[in-house]
Order: C-alpha cells, then structure tokens, then sequence
C-alpha cells in the first residue's frame, strides 16, 4: 500500500494514527498519517516564521512543479499510477481524473498571468517602485499564511488555492480524506521544485483537529455544503466555498435544438460531480421537448468501470448508490422523471455501481429541488417566464443564458450571487487560467494601500 505521510515543516512525518484509503471495491490502498492537534499547531508556527520566497522564485516553483505534477514521477507515483489510484477511490472517471491533472498544471504553468489579471489596474506590486515617490497604490497581502479545508470531489479545486502561493503566502492544506493523493502529489511538487517544507505543508486530520489549522492562520477557505456556508458566514477570515448550483436558461427566441450537446455536456462532462456542472435548465415555454430530447442522449452514456478509457458516468460502492437513489427519490416525488424514475443504480456486479443520470421535470421555476446539487449528473429542469425573472436564477456559480435579450443580459451579469454569466452556446464546466471561478481568489488575499516616499 502507498504510505501518505503528514508532508510538515520539517519533512515528511509518520503519525501513530492512521486511516486506512480504499478503493471503491474496499480493497486498502494507501494509509493516511492523521496530524494531532499540538504537531498541527508547531506547524502553523513554523509557516508563521517562514520567510517569503522572491516573486520571481515562486513563480518559477509553481511552474516547475505543475509539469512535474503533470508528468512525472511525484513521491513514488508515476503521472498514470497517480491518475489510475484517484479514479479507483474516487469513482470519477479517468479521463476526466486526466483532464484534472492537465488543467491543474496549466493553472501552475500560468500563475503570474493569472494573479496580475487580478491585480487592480491602477495597483504596482512593490512599494519600490518609481511610482511611489509620488503616491502609488500597492498591492499587498492581508496576512501571511492561507489555510485550506480542500474538498475531495474533484482533483481540480487544487488549482484554486495557487493563487496564494503565488503571492506569498506559506499554505497549509488540509485534504480530504476521501481523495487526499492529489493535495499530497501538488504540495510534494511544489515542496521538490524550491518551496521547501516550511513554506507549504499537507496536515490530513480528523473533523476535530481540523479547525486548529484555521484557527492558527490568518485567511483561510473552506469547501463544503451549506452547512459549511452557515459556519463560517460570519466569519470575515474565512471564505467559504459551497455548492454550485449552475443553470441553464433559454430563452423563448431562441433555438435549443442546436444547443442540446452543450447541454448533455453541461449536465454529464467530468462525470457530474463537479460544482460547475449543471444542475438546473428553466426554458422559456414548454420544458417537455428540451427535457425528451436531453433525457434521449443522457441515457446513452454508457455504464462502464470508472477506470474504463470510454467511462464517462461515476461509479460508487453499491450500498451507497443505493442511498443516493433513495435520497433522489424522496426528493422526486411529486415530479416527472424523464430519466432515472426507475432508479439510478447500474450494478457493476463487484461490489460497486454506476450512477446512472437523472432529468426530472418541475412545474415552477421556484421549487426548492433546483437548489439540488448531487455527486453524479442529475438535472432539473422547469419552465420559466419574464415575471419570474432573476429570482429562479441567483446562487448561481455558472449561468449559461442562451437568450439575445440585451436587457435580460444586463439583469444576470448585474446580479451578485451570480459568479459567472455564459451567454449562448457554452457549456457550464468551460473555465480558462487567468479568469476568476467564483471571484478572484486574489480579491481576498489581498488589498491596496497608498505609499508615499
């Protein structure tokens, strides 16, 4: 089995306490060192006197270790191994567990484009700058050491905290225990390409010491679901990252057929599991023929092992799927399935299932189940009209309106709680380096202040 050790600031360190990883059949693969709270706090002190790598070094660093992340051998892994070993615990499929690791090493390979085009644009990044001796804005940190609760549903939220090594930041990174390969690969390779061991660390805990590595930081970032949300909402060192929910919307002049395949992949691509895949379509009209048309190609998908080249769908242990399709059901009730009514349980005969798709039909485009996000594609869609308006559509992470409603436009895009607004025919999970998720991470992390000299 793999040995995934506390990666702390003074090397890699083996804990009493254990925790055995398994792959989705229950076969052991990797155990899982746990930090108690007393190493957990000495390593929070040590990113504290850390001192600040050059600019120039850390981005260097970052690009040096997300091609080694990307292809090459990262503590005892080769890129493939490491890729095979996530999609056998995780249940996502392979290709999309690839596609993870390429845009996780993009991310790195492009952190200064992507930290300047967060930079204000009349902000200078140091206070010795010429412009100072007149009065500049400089950007500058809110504090020194980032934590991160990271989530373990997708490989790719790790792309989300480089940001804050880029800028300076010692990082601590707690991952989850459910997928904690990834974190442990990108901070081994950020650690070997010059970071060194008391600038970023890895601490797996349990639920009761992980609070300790927020607590002893000065901003932190928490994923989770709502409950994550209502914890740390009044907290301003926290920024928390919950659920999706990304839609669909169109409109009634426009034509959905051309559009169906940007849809299936909205709902489908990378397995469903992530927070911008899309968990809601409202239509303007009559959702039943946009609904059959969708139902027709998701239900082609093929069920197939997670680690199949051509899987496409995710795959749990099967008594879990089990509880997923009971859960659905309950939440179902009273609506029209177009697919998955018969349930959603596809049994792989060895002890683990797929999670077929689902597409029900909603009457209003105010039913609570399009706040409803679940770990594989399950969709709703409803009808909606102009009296509804934006109100169906806010704690939106990915909106795709495919409307040419100019004044529609201006309503979303002006709409706070929705991130970012897709107008046509793109598919909620497209995202670039340079351009900000859910923001900038960069607009918490830092701030500007005048300096004279």
């Amino acid at each position: 089995m793999l040995s995934l050790d506390v990666l702390g600031p003074s090397g890699p360190y083996r804990t009493r306490r254990l925790e055995t990883v398994r792959d989705l059949a229950g076969n052991p693969v990797a155990t899982l060192s746990l930090a108690p709270s007393l190493y957990v706090t000495r390593a929070m002190k040590a990113l504290h006197r850390a001192p600040v790598m050059p600019l120039d070094a850390r981005i260097a660093a970052l690009a040096e270790a997300g091609r080694a992340f990307a292809t090459q051998s990262v503590a005892g892994l080769t890129a493939e191994e490491y890729q095979h070993t996530v999609s056998a615990v995780t249940g996502i499929p392979i290709t999309a567990v690839r596609n993870a690791t390429d845009a996780i090493a993009r991310a790195a390979e492009r952190i200064h484009h992507s930290v300047q085009n967060a930079r204000p644009a009349g902000a200078i990044d140091s206070w010795r700058d010429p412009l100072t001796r007149a009065g500049g804005a400089v950007w500058t940190r809110r504090g020194d050491v980032f934590a991160v609760h990271a989530a373990g549903n997708h490989p790719a939220v790790h792309q989300g905290w480089l940001d804050a090594a880029a800028l300076g930041y010692r990082v601590a990174v707690r991952p989850s225990r459910r997928e904690p390969f990834t974190p442990h690969r990108l901070v081994t390779a950020l650690r070997e390409a010059g970071f060194g061991d008391d600038r970023i660390v890895l601490l797996p805990t349990d639920h009761h010491v992980a609070d300790d590595i927020l607590r002893n930081a000065d901003l932190g970032m928490a994923y989770g679901g709502d409950d994550v949300m209502r914890k740390y909402a009044g907290d301003t060192r926290i920024l928390p990252q919950g659920p999706g929910r990304s839609k669909i919307l169109i409109t009634a002049e426009t034509d959905w057929e051309p559009i169906v395949d940007t849809v299936v992949e909205s709902i489908s691509s990378g397995g469903g599991v992530g927070c911008v895949n899309a968990t809601g379509v409202l239509v303007e009209g009559d959702p039943a023929p946009v609904a059959a048309a969708l139902a027709e190609r998701l239900a082609a998908l093929p069920s197939l092992p997670s680690t199949d080249e051509r899987a496409v769908l995710p795959v749990q242990p099967i008594d879990l799927a089990r509880r997923w399709d009971e859960h659905l059901r309950q939440r179902a009730a009273g609506t029209k399935a177009w697919l998955g009514g018969d349930g959603i349980v596809d049994d792989l005969g060895d002890g683990t299932a797929v999670l077929r798709p689902a597409l029900h039909q909603l009457d209003s485009p105010f039913a609570e189940q399009l706040g409803m996000e679940l770990g594989f594609p399950c969709a709703w869609i409803a009808p909606w009209d102009r009296d509804a308006g934006v109100q169906p559509l806010r704690n939106t992470l990915v909106l795709t309106a495919v409307t040419t409603d100019a004044d529609l436009i201006d309503e979303l895009v002006a709409e706070p709680t929705i991130a970012n607004v897709y107008v046509g025919d793109h598919p909620t999970p497209w995202m670039a380096p340079g351009l900000p998720h859910d923001g900038y991470l960069a607009e918490f992390l830092m701030r500007t202040k005048t300096v004279l000299r």
